[in-house]
């Protein structure tokens, strides 16, 4: 394995161990922020959805310019 590929592997492995944490904790983040307001709520549980695509896409307009 190249260092190259070792190095993806990793950043891959560790935005995927995030992603996981954030999803098993949403409802419990959601629900406690849907207490306060059901609006918010919503906007709190797709912007931390849409943070995982985010994060995806990002990192492949930084590998492109590389």
């Amino acid at each position: 394995m190249t260092p190259e590929a070792k190095s993806q592997a990793i950043a891959a492995a560790v935005i995927l161990v995030c992603a996981i944490v954030v999803i098993y904790f949403l409802p419990t983040v959601v629900l406690a922020i849907g207490n306060y307001s059901p609006a918010l709520a919503v906007v709190v549980g797709a912007a931390l959805l849409l943070c995982f695509f985010a994060v995806f896409w990002l990192r492949a307009r930084y590998q492109r310019r590389k």
